[in-house]
């Protein structure tokens, strides 16, 4: 029944013949969705999404809390070869606008307590059908999923189909979406599944966010290709992490997760049992590596990835799992290091622009052919923006970004998109928003304001201005009033001096 489908096929396999298998076990009630109920609900959520007019192709647009339904509609997505688009849930009205234009989803599932918000913005935007999904599985959605038949002939889907869009930001603050093909995801999941030995016996704390790739495509797809199970959290509980360890053989976190896990009683015992801890989507301090291994006796395995390229390069299972590195590149991935000016190979030990190559790749921007060109040469790398070196004995540093990306809490911010509310704000002359370094998130979006003479501009005004468009994670951790902002002889701002100037500021 799924044969013909790229990824589903793939999905499935590990778990044929094993259909009383548990799949997902929520930590609150204990109660478990076995594999073969998970996928005769992912049928079923297939039967719906054809019932209200989806067709191969088209774009299905999620924003609704984390749920076992949610994963079902994912499998369900892939199962009608639709794309599937989750957005953060963070995301306000204004940024939702953007995404459901660009887009044009053919169906969008929300919260219903969101729904009176979002209907007109979905009405503007053309998107023909709006269903509910709450963070108790109730909604317009689960109920016809529960109405529907199992046994849904999957689409057939070629390896170079899209399976889904994610948004990224973009430094002139436009959003891109990233297309990520059947091949990408699948393969990359394969590959992670092997790397990092899952079986079939492995129980996965799985408390990472699934509109995001670590969350969706790492932590759920290498699970089911592994036939394995999940203790499943609606979001980061310190204490129900440590309290599932002696159950579970691995976490996947970002370093917020590790960071806050130190301090809550009961680690070290509780640790015992697992075999893996994963750590990705921002950098981990070579502090927190140290402190886990001395607490646990167990080193956090850190890995690199993006939004365009799922994972790329791991530290090694086996060998040393070397703090501040990344590892390797990744079986079937090509990893160098560019000259930013020149574009040629460096040699190891130089610092360049990272660039990667392979299966995983993201297929291009979603109608955006001009920065898919800029970004993804003709000979298949992709210029990732990040700043790394590559040690004598092979391992990577990513030592900055190009860019001015900022990573807080796992989550990408682009200073571009705030500083144009910022600067939208009576009063102000100008604004530089930075990440500095913060010991929960890594790094904290900070803005930097000049302001009018005698303008009554403050860190709460603005505060207040630009909080309805932006999502919390973007929003600043602080903002501070300063007479200029330091520029070079250009009249360039230099942002690189701005972070060395703010670098304690949470310290």
């Amino acid at each position: 029944m799924y044969e013909q489908n790229y990824l589903a096929r793939r999905l499935r396999a590990a778990s044929i013949g094993r259909d009383d298998a548990p799949f997902l076990k929520d930590h609150r009630t204990g109660a478990s969705l076995s594999y073969g109920a998970f996928f005769a609900n992912a049928e079923r959520m297939a039967a719906v999404l054809a019932a209200n007019g989806v067709r191969p192709g088209d774009r299905i647009a999620v924003q609704a809390p984390k749920t076992q339904a949610m994963l079902e509609l994912y499998v369900g997505a892939v199962l009608a070869g639709a794309v599937f688009l989750p957005l953060n849930t963070a995301y306000t009205g204004a940024e939702l606008a953007y995404f459901l234009g660009d887009a044009e989803p053919a169906l969008l599932v929300c919260d219903p307590a969101n729904l009176a918000a979002l209907e007109p913005i979905a009405a503007k935007a053309q998107v023909p059908v709006i269903l509910t999904l709450a963070a108790d599985e109730t909604g317009t959605l689960t109920e016809a999923r529960d109405a529907a038949s199992p046994g849904f002939q999957a689409v057939v889907r070629e390896a170079g189909d899209l399976a889904a869009i994610l948004y990224t930001s973009g430094t002139t603050g436009r959003s891109k979406g990233a297309m990520l093909s059947h091949l990408a995801l699948a393969s990359n999941s394969e590959t992670l599944k092997d790397y990092w030995r899952f079986t079939a016996d492995d129980v996965l704390i799985h408390a990472l966010p699934i509109f995001h790739t670590h969350g969706l495509f790492v932590a759920t797809n290498i699970a089911a290709m592994a036939g394995a199970s999940c203790i499943f959290m609606a979001g980061f509980d310190a204490e129900a992490i440590v309290a599932a360890m002696p159950e579970a053989t691995a976490l996947m976190g970002v370093p917020t997760f590790y960071v806050r896990l130190l301090e809550t009683p009961g680690l070290a015992d509780a640790a015992r049992n697992m075999r893996l801890f994963v750590s990705g989507s921002a950098p981990l301090l070579a502090e927190t590596h140290e402190r886990w291994h001395r607490l646990t006796c167990h080193a956090i395995l850190e890995r690199y990835g993006m939004t365009e390229t799922n994972m790329n390069t791991s530290n090694p299972y086996d060998g040393e799992r070397r703090a501040g590195t990344v590892g390797f590149p990744l079986p079937g991935v090509e990893v160098i290091v560019t000259d930013p000016d020149t574009g040629a190979e460096v040699p190891a030990g130089q610092v360049g622009i990272l660039e990667v190559r392979g299966e995983n790749l993201f297929s291009g921007y979603w109608r955006m052919p001009e920065k898919t060109a800029e970004e993804l040469r003709e000979n298949g790398f992709f210029i990732t923006g990040d700043m790394a070196e590559i040690s004598a004995d092979g391992y990577i540093s990513i030592v900055g970004r190009a860019k001015d990306l900022i990573i807080t809490g796992g989550y990408n911010v682009y200073p571009k998109e705030i500083e144009l509310l910022i600067d939208a704000v009576e009063g102000v002359v100008e604004s530089a928003v930075i990440g500095v370094p913060h010991k929960d998130f890594g790094e904290a979006v900070v803005a930097l304001v000049v302001a009018e003479p005698g303008a009554d501009v403050s860190e709460a005004s603005i505060m207040a201005a630009i909080g309805p468009d932006l999502a919390r994670f973007k929003q600043p951790k602080r903002v501070i009033i300063v007479d200029a902002l330091i520029r070079n002889t250009m009249g360039k701002v230099q942002k690189k001096e701005l972070r060395a100037a703010w670098k304690d500021l949470f310290a």
